[in-house]
């Protein structure tokens, strides 16, 4: 007997009891009612039906053999009692495992389960034929012979590999090598649809692929998948609309940031305009506001013009202004040697520099720091007050000194200098960052030489 999917050869077909098959045995129904499996010689094997009597005159007994829709040969008895009540029994059925039917499954298909709870399941990359029902096997919707289109590139293939999976079918091509090398061959063989790896041989196969179900073997099978590559292929209107789809997701991204870009410019031009409204509005203040704010005291620029001489002894000129030597009497100290930077420069920027040093140095207080002793604000005369170092800068000591600091004094130096920085950053009220760290200001008194080093111009 032979199952609607077996090629019709002794190898595909199947008859006998459990445990029992071959052409050679026969089903035999006698006159009596007996019936038997026998073999060539007519030796009964299995008696699977003495006689219908049962022995009670009130029960019948009907015996009915029927080849299954699952493939399996089965033998059932119905008794009819007297009381009008029936009952059906499976007696008898030559496999005990649906799986067993050769092409219980249809193509490209394997069958999983026990007994007669079996289900068919597609190979990977193949889709059912009819849903519904699913014993019809399955195929592959974007299948094409070789491995290029004439009118198109190579198509590329992927690999899927499914463990304890046989098959049926003979291979044309048997090689003992490494597993992985046996999932490459088959990707590189245009005649390949699955390879099956077992004990050390790697088995391509042609497809369709027949009475495939699920084992416990130490094998592992690979199926070519090629549903991308034939997707591209077949459809080239998906691949226009994909490539449309990305065109539009860069411009509504693009867009986007461009759009965020203008909002913060604008932003930030408001948010200038307010600052330098603001400066312009300080600017224009009184002096006295600075002094009750910093502690500083606020001199007039004739009483600073006078101190210096009328600003005849220049000590350096910076980007924003110019610093001058004087002389001035502050509190109980007569004829105190003073520093005076005059902003030269009108800008706005220049203001902000001048309203960032008389801010942030008023309210620092560190052995390491120039001491801003007062301010000057007229108008647009602005004027900040330093003690006077006599020993100059470091730069002076360093490149101009006709005997040079040791190297002790270098890194002694270079500690003041550090002290100074890290109360800027970590332990003043406001954290003030120096942008503007070179040796012109980095100034020296006159006990340079095993005394303290100063920090300036750091607003």
């Amino acid at each position: 007997m032979y199952s609607r999917f077996c090629a019709r050869s002794g190898e595909s077909g199947y008859v006998g009891s459990r445990g029992t098959s071959g052409a050679s045995v026969r089903l035999s129904l006698n006159q009596r009612g007996l019936l038997s499996l026998i073999d060539y010689s007519s030796s009964i094997i299995s008696v699977l039906v003495n006689n219908s009597y049962s022995g009670d005159k009130e029960t019948t007994i009907i015996y009915r053999a029927i080849l299954d829709s699952d493939g399996i040969l089965k033998l059932y008895s119905h008794r009819f009692f007297g009381n009008k009540s029936s009952e059906m029994i499976m007696e008898w059925s030559s496999l005990g495992d649906q799986c067993d039917v050769k092409g219980f499954c249809g193509f490209n298909s394997y069958c999983l389960g026990m007994g007669f709870q079996a289900e068919c399941l597609c190979f990977p990359g193949f889709h059912f034929v009819n849903h519904e029902n699913k014993f019809l096997g399955c195929y592959d919707k974007f299948s094409v012979d070789g491995c290029s289109s004439s009118n198109g590139p190579m198509i590329p293939h992927y690999s899927t590999a499914l463990p304890n999976i046989s098959w049926g079918d003979y291979p044309y091509s048997m090689v003992r090598t490494k597993q992985e090398n046996c999932e490459n061959s088959c990707l590189d063989d245009c005649n390949c649809g699955a390879a099956l790896y077992l004990n050390g041989t790697c088995n391509k196969y042609k497809l369709p692929l027949r009475y495939g179900r699920r084992q416990n073997l130490s094998a592992i099978a690979f199926f070519k998948d090629r549903r991308n590559g034939d997707h591209h292929r077949s459809n080239p209107k998906i691949l226009m609309d994909s490539k449309k789809k990305i065109i539009l997701i860069l411009s509504l991204s693009l867009g986007s940031i461009a759009c965020l870009c203008f909002v913060i410019a604008i932003s930030c031009f408001f948010k200038y305009r307010r600052q330098v409204h603001w400066y312009r509005k300080l600017s224009e203040n009184v002096n006295v506001g600075f002094a009750d704010d910093f502690t500083l005291r606020s001199f007039s620029y004739n009483e600073l013009e006078s101190a210096t001489d009328g600003f005849s002894q220049a000590l350096s000129t910076g980007s924003f202004g110019s610093v001058y030597k004087g002389s001035l009497s502050i509190g109980s100290v007569t004829d105190r040697t003073i520093a005076v930077k005059r902003l030269e420069k009108f800008g706005e920027e220049g203001e902000r520099k001048f309203q960032a040093e008389m801010t942030a140095i008023g309210r620092t207080h560190h052995r390491n720091l120039v001491q801003l002793l007062g301010f000057c604000i007229e108008g647009t005369r602005k004027l900040l007050v330093y003690d006077y170092m006599t020993n100059g800068s470091l730069a002076d000591l360093l490149f101009k000194a006709k005997k040079r600091p040791l190297w002790k004094e270098r890194v002694r130096i270079a500690l003041e200098v550090a002290r100074g920085i890290y109360y800027l950053h970590q332990e003043c009220e406001v954290h003030i960052i120096h942008c503007n760290l070179k040796p012109e200001n980095i100034l020296m008194d006159d006990t340079c030489v095993g005394g303290d080093c100063w920090v300036r111009n750091f607003g």
